[in-house]
């Protein structure tokens, strides 16, 4: 194990994150800019963020509810993609820099994409503008067809769709999200790091499916995509530590009320921005690649996006950090991944 006991690396940024909207963002919003200067900003909301005017108005929420001394947070917007999806005001909205790119929901495949897309052919239309303007194609990959064993979901859409659009489009600028598998490691290992990256969360890297069900059924530990076998775990710890730039921090935090979580129907999502960077570096600490941790958290991403790179920092130092056990909402509870658990590195 590192004998290191400190280290300063440029302020990350977190590629893919929920906020989601009134009181839970006003809770939420502190901890992610905490540790990160800039974050993606899902769309899938209960009224999605599919126009120019929806992204102003909910980017201004978001602003509204940073905290005094955070000042210097920046939300990146993103456009939820549906075949009525306006071509002009896509154009406008990547040219005038309020969207940084367009998320591509298969039809409920997760949380609030009951208006994603049925067959990628939908917006072929769409797509061709986006290659030709350069927008980034954010995609949850994962086939959308239920009789498609959840495990093999991401597998499949790999195969069924992503590898014929990217033949298609192959300049087209792709980020698959939360990736989970052994597959997807070793295709994006094999792309052209200018058009396909992936990013990967802090849960897929520390769990596997097995935690989902110690000591009983884990609700907060079901997340979209799901936890996969250990093997594919192994892939995602293997792929931060190579030093590739395919590969940048996206923590798909997502937080849910806790009655949500264990009701009949569980919601889908692992609330982990008050743990999440703390969690990075704890992986690359066990799998001795503390000198890749800056790239993965603070440059593969901006590279990725055209960015420039942050001029902040952040000093990470080896203390215990005790994760909150619960943040309060009222009547109301969200437990944020590791809820109570000791790490052993701290932010400074």
């Amino acid at each position: 194990m590192s004998s290191l006991k400190k280290i300063k690396i440029i302020k990350p940024d977190d590629w893919h994150v929920h906020l989601r909207d009134k009181k839970i963002l006003k809770k939420v919003l502190r901890y992610t800019e905490m540790f990160y200067q800039r974050a993606i900003i899902m769309p899938n909301l209960n009224k999605p963020i599919t126009n120019c005017k929806r992204a102003i108005a909910y980017k201004h929420r978001i602003l509204q509810a940073t905290q005094i001394n955070h000042t210097q947070f920046e939300p990146l917007m993103t456009c939820y993609l549906t075949k009525e999806t306006s071509l002009k005001e896509l154009k406008y909205g990547f040219l005038q820099k309020i969207f940084i790119g367009a998320k591509l929901y298969p039809n409920k495949c997760t949380t609030n994409s009951e208006t994603g897309i049925n067959k990628i052919s939908e917006i072929f239309h769409i797509l061709e503008l986006m290659q030709k303007i350069k927008m980034p194609l954010l995609i949850h990959a994962e086939d959308n067809n239920v009789d498609v064993d959840i495990y093999d979901r991401e597998a499949n859409f790999l195969e069924t769709t992503l590898i014929p659009l990217r033949k298609k489009f192959p300049e087209l600028k792709i980020v698959l999200e939360h990736i989970t598998t052994k597959e997807a490691v070793a295709y994006i290992e094999e792309s052209n790091p200018l058009y396909l990256a992936g990013t990967i969360t802090p849960h897929h890297l520390m769990l596997n499916r097995n935690n989902m069900f110690i000591n009983g059924i884990q609700p907060n530990l079901y997340c979209l995509p799901i936890l996969k076998r250990k093997k594919h775990q192994n892939a995602l710890r293997q792929a931060i530590s190579n030093g590739s730039m395919n590969f940048f921090l996206g923590s798909d935090s997502a937080p849910h009320i806790y009655r949500n979580k264990i009701s009949l129907f569980g919601c889908a999502g692992i609330f982990n921005a008050p743990s999440s960077l703390l969690c990075y570096i704890t992986i690359f600490e066990e799998m001795k690649a503390l000198k890749y941790f800056e790239s993965f958290c603070s440059k593969n991403g901006p590279n990725f996006y055209n960015l420039p790179i942050n001029q902040n920092t952040i000093t990470l130092i080896k203390k215990p950090c005790k994760i909150l056990k619960k943040i309060n909402l009222g009547k109301d509870s969200i437990l944020p991944f590791l809820s109570g658990e000791t790490l052993k590195w701290s932010i400074l």
